[in-house]
């Protein structure tokens, strides 16, 4: 499996990496375009500061709980904070995800979160 071909699947567990080298994987709901896979994620979360701190993470398919469910693929993202693409991502997801979406969006807003985009490639 490629990163490209995450993009189809519903859910990826996204693993980053602490400054000492420990690994944390998180599931994510993730939109394919191109070669690249993207997720949309709270701005101030863990995942995004240590992205911030290391662009290399390792990815694969998961289940809703992030149990591995394909090889793990060594992979870059970088974090992308600009509200034109916040709201491409938006479009991506409610498309890929529908109602469910819908219902995530609605309780980030809710509880005033803001959000950014964590952009996944080779």
């Amino acid at each position: 499996m490629t990163v490209k071909e995450l993009g189809t699947t519903q859910y990826i567990a996204l693993e980053t990496f602490r400054k000492d080298g420990r690994g944390v994987s998180t599931p994510v709901w993730v939109a394919g375009e191109n070669d690249k896979i993207y997720a949309w994620t709270v701005a101030n979360s863990w995942k995004v500061k240590r992205i911030r701190n290391n662009e290399n993470v390792r990815v694969c398919a998961s289940d809703s709980r992030g149990t591995p469910q394909s090889d793990w693929i060594e992979a870059k993202a970088h974090i992308i904070d600009s509200p034109a693409d916040e709201k491409m991502m938006e479009d991506r997801l409610n498309k890929k995800y529908g109602f469910q979406f819908k219902m995530f969006r609605l309780m980030g807003r809710i509880r005033k979160h803001s959000h950014v985009v964590i952009e996944i490639f080779d």
